[in-house]
């Protein structure tokens, strides 16, 4: 059946939308091989890999006009993670809920009121006492949808429960509809408007449910145990038990140095006692930095060792307890040549660096060179430092395990976040002076976001990280003229210059409730436990990944009444705006697509990052950083240079470029390719040499570009299949393909074939590789000479080859669909796609808008949708994505349907189709999909000179686009 989903102008749009949705509900209900737009197809709405109920609630928002939530349960977490969608939304909203068992908090019904204060959305109690609904309804001009089943609006249920519901849409001339019409209205009759009043009552007469019927229940003080009693011994976690075991095993290898890297809020201090209990060592010294944590931590080695308190001392300035069995020291102390004289180098067969980051100090230093343990351990939540100390050398480069704060968050070892991305007032960038960053327009800005997005039902105890200590003085004068939800807000600035009691007598005013931020540059960054803090601000630009996840973790400790962390971003034109989604995502790949992807994806549809956190941008703050990682140079040469140094000194060697991979550091593509190969990049940028031939250079340049960079399998499992064998045939191949779950069509063979045999390369690339790969005479396909020479006589060859194979193997696996030609959402060049469809890379060059392929019944569409001031006018077309499904889009002028490049398209050949948003981003055009021709049309384009024909279809997608991209595209941009 074929459906002309296009929509010309208002005239036939009602006609076309009938159609669209009686195609989908025949898809939906009647065959599922009917051709439909899939936008109000009755489906399962899971929480799964491949979506949300999150990800349903938001692509829902986007397309109605007002909504009715209907629902029994509501926490305030679940109003977090769904809250810039709700305050973006521009009709109108309406969330009935009640007090069924008591479940709802008196917070998350200030946090709705809140919401309502600050949006178009009414929130109503329903007076039934037994009001258990499930239901969300969602309402346009022509239909509504109903999603209703098992989902209640909490964060778990949004995001991790298995649960099930389903989603149907109806008409508004259904039955249905008229049937949730009625049941809106009596909603509305049966319920009154959330007020104040009504919150304070609740409170007075509220009783929290047991933990077992609340969401997400977890320890409130100490992540690191699964038994908080001081009545019973504290056993190791699951995460714990892996890191211990690890230990053992290094030492068993010989290891006598070791370093373990655990997120701040981990439990870092009780996982080395429980490693110092198992161990069971005649004497242990414990450092720290800072004498404030002293107490603490032996309180919490006391609780996993045991034995009488005598066992503990503490070397200080105020305390000589150095003959103890258990030994806890400032490093202040112990490093005084007079203190440190007096202990003997073997006194001690334990010792643990806690912060082992700072151990490239003098001081440390000191320390470390005059004591020798049986075993050094050093823990650090940033091992990678900015001042250039090889941290990992300190420890033999011996990295027993890590806990980085992403797996931390999946494992909830730490209190979720909720992060959001607010764009600060025009005019905030690097340059602004400090009259720009205190202007009463930034600070009613700072404040109505503070009272956006801050937690409504709780007392905010809050750090805000600003960009100079004059700015954090002057702001915290400000605030406090200000009120917060109807309180004066109590503000103080602390810098470095402060003495460190008025610092700590500041932060117990905090933590006890008597003042709700306080101001900083960087004191907070690192070595300040505060786990109360239930707000960060980040008030500067983000220059570093590092620092931004130092202040990020302040907030992220357990802590008893604390149930999430808001996280506001005050995000400013600047260009160090590309840092942000380095840091949230821990992506260090240097890869734009990546990082492009991770913030329409995360951003935009489900804003999900590990655990029950979330990450959410308005819009203008999402363009911000789009923009500046378009202009960021993430590849220069000054760049690489870090990357590669830092993962030198991680391995104690030049690294491999599998070490980038399965550190998850910058991506291996990028360095293979950077250069002419990976060992020539090192060359220039670590001065070691390759030991290549100029020969062996040139193989590896061709396997780097044409092979690793190839996004797909199919090139690699040839080359590791004529390295295994020396000799195949061509009948083997296909069944080695499809042995690795790859297509083995003709296509794929031949074009594998050819990209390693050198043919189908136009001239430049052919001279500058010069050999090929490998050889085929009579259906049989040897290594080329100089590969098979050089595979024979040259380690380093075969070393930097092995690399490859198995770092592009594992690479291309994790990216690229292995059952596609081409992977939805990935970015693809006119190159590539002529590789792929076999016409041979030298054809790129031809390929202008699209090319058709009859004979194999396939053509490929490169779209700019946004096309630059400078493109003539016969070739501004007004391609345009019209929903997530369709497409409309203009073949090139002066053709008719009759045209050799149209026939075919009109005549429904398969349809690869690749967009780029515009010539800022380069050659890369992301893949939307297959797509066929459901409608054409001979129309004119006009120009200056005169109208000129051309024809125009409407695309109908196989699958719908991704959400995520589907906005990156059509969402409006910073003006």
């Amino acid at each position: 059946m074929t459906h002309d989903f296009g929509v010309r102008d208002d005239a036939d749009a009602a006609r076309n939308w009938q159609q669209r949705f009686r195609a989908d509900v025949q898809y939906g209900l009647l065959d599922l091989a009917n051709e439909a737009p899939r936008l109000h197809h009755p489906h399962l709405v899971l929480n799964h890999l491949d979506g949300t109920v999150q990800h349903e609630l938001v692509e829902q928002l986007r397309r109605c006009d007002s909504f009715t939530f209907s629902v029994a349960f509501v926490t305030d977490a679940a109003v977090a993670q769904l809250k810039q969608h709700l305050v973006d939304f521009t009709g109108t909203g309406r969330i009935v809920t009640s007090t069924y068992q008591d479940f709802n908090s008196p917070r998350a019904f200030a946090e709705l009121l809140n919401l309502s204060r600050h949006s178009r959305i009414e929130v109503r109690l329903h007076q039934a006492k037994g009001f258990h609904p499930k239901g969300y309804l969602f309402h346009s001009r022509d239909s509504t949808t109903a999603i209703i089943g098992s989902s209640n609006l909490t964060s778990a249920a949004l995001s991790a429960n298995h649960e099930w519901n389903v989603a149907v849409s109806a008409t508004r001339r259904s039955d249905l509809h008229r049937q949730l019409d009625r049941l809106i209205a009596e909603q509305l009759d049966h319920s009154d408007p959330l007020t104040a009043d009504w919150i304070r009552d609740y409170q007075a007469s509220w009783s929290p449910l047991p933990a077992r019927f609340t969401e997400a229940p977890r320890p409130l003080s100490d992540p690191a145990a699964d038994v908080n009693s001081h009545d019973f011994a504290i056993t190791p976690n699951r995460m714990q038990r892996d890191a211990l075991l690890a230990l053992d095993l290094a030492r068993a290898e010989g290891a006598r140095r070791a370093i373990i890297v655990s997120a701040t809020g981990t439990g870092k201090t009780i996982l080395s006692a429980l490693d110092v209990r198992a161990v069971a060592p005649r004497r242990l010294l414990f450092v720290v930095h800072r004498e404030q944590i002293l107490d603490r931590t032996i309180h919490e080695y006391h609780r996993v060792l045991g034995g009488p308190r005598s066992d503990y001392g503490k070397l200080t300035g105020g305390a000589r307890e150095q003959d103890r069995r258990y030994v806890f020291a400032t490093i202040q102390t112990l490093a005084r040549p007079d203190v440190l004289a007096t202990i003997a180098p073997e006194a001690f067969d334990h010792v643990i660096i806690d912060e082992a980051h700072r151990a490239g100090s003098a001081s440390y230093q000191r320390v470390i060179n005059r004591l020798t343990p049986d075993f050094l351990l050093g823990m650090t939540a940033t091992p990678e430092r900015t001042d250039g100390f090889n941290v990992f050398e300190l420890f033999d480069h011996v990295v027993p395990y890590e806990i980085r704060l992403q797996h931390a968050l999946e494992a909830e070892m730490l209190v979720p976040f909720h992060y959001y991305g607010i764009a600060d007032v025009a005019g905030i960038d690097e340059h602004a002076d400090l009259r720009r960053l205190v202007t009463p327009e930034r600070m009613d800005r700072l404040v109505t976001t503070l009272e956006v997005y801050g937690q409504a039902g709780v007392a905010p105890r809050g750090l805000i990280f600003c960009s100079r200590t004059e700015e954090a003085h002057q702001l915290a004068e400000a605030l406090n003229q200000r009120t917060l939800h109807g309180q004066p807000l109590r503000t103080r600035a602390l810098t470095g210059a402060d003495a460190v009691a008025f610092r700590e007598e500041q932060v117990a005013a905090l933590e006890n409730g008597e003042l709700d931020y306080l101001l900083t540059v960087d004191v907070f960054n690192e070595g300040v436990d505060i786990p109360s803090v239930n707000q960060v601000v980040m008030l500067r630009q983000t220059t570093s990944a590092i620092v931004f996840v130092q202040q990020l973790g302040r907030g992220l400790r357990l802590a008893p009444g604390k149930d999430y962390l808001v996280v506001i971003d005050m995000i400013g034109n600047y260009a160090s705006n590309f840092l942000i989604p380095v840091a949230l995502f821990g992506d260090e790949s240097l890869n734009k697509e990546a990082l492009r992807r991770q913030l329409t994806e995360t951003s935009a549809a489900t804003g999900q990052v590990p655990g029950l956190s979330s990450v959410s941008f308005d819009e203008l703050s999402r363009q911000r950083i789009l923009r500046a990682i378009g202009s960021a140079r993430l590849d220069s040469y000054a760049t690489l240079r870090v990357a590669l140094r830092t993962l030198q000194r991680r391995v104690g060697g030049v690294p491999r470029l599998w070490d980038f991979h399965r550190f998850e550091s910058a991506d291996p593509v990028l360095l293979a390719t950077r250069d002419a190969n990976y060992p020539t990049l090192v060359r220039k940028l670590l001065k070691v040499d390759s030991g290549l031939s100029e020969d062996a250079d040139r193989a590896l340049a061709l396997l780097s570009r044409e092979a690793m960079a190839a996004k797909r399998l199919h090139e690699l499992v040839l080359l590791s299949l004529l390295l295994d064998q020396g000799v195949v045939r061509c009948e083997e191949i296909s069944p080695a393909f499809a042995a690795e779950g790859l297509l083995t069509g003709a296509t794929e063979v031949t074009s594998a074939i050819d990209s390693l045999a050198l043919r189908g390369y136009n001239a430049k690339d052919t001279a500058a590789y010069r050999s090929p790969i490998i050889t085929e005479l009579d259906g049989t396909l040897r290594l080329g000479e100089v590969v098979r020479r050089e595979w024979q006589a040259s380690e380093p060859f075969r070393v930097a080859i092995k690399d490859l194979l198995r770092t592009g193997l594992a690479v291309n696996r994790e990216r690229y669909r292995a059952d596609r030609r081409f992977t939805p959402g990935r970015q693809y060049t006119r190159r590539d796609a002529a590789r792929i469809l076999g016409w041979g890379t030298k054809v790129a060059s031809t390929v202008y808008g699209y090319r058709t392929d009859p004979g194999r019944g396939v053509a490929a569409l490169f779209v700019t949708l946004d096309k630059s001031p400078d493109v003539a006018a016969r070739q501004a077309y007004h391609d345009q994505l019209l929903d997530r499904s369709s497409m409309r889009w203009y073949s090139r002028s002066n053709r008719t349907l009759t045209s050799g490049d149209t026939a075919p398209i009109a005549d429904g050949i398969d349809l690869e189709v690749f967009v780029k948003k515009d010539d800022a981003e380069g050659a890369e055009h992301y893949y939307l999909g297959l797509a066929h021709a459901t409608s054409s049309r001979e129309t004119e384009l006009p120009t200056p000179t005169g109208p000129l024909p051309v024809v125009e279809f409407v695309l109908h997608f196989d699958d719908p686009i991704p959400i995520g991209l589907y906005d990156y595209f059509t969402l409006l941009t910073d003006p």
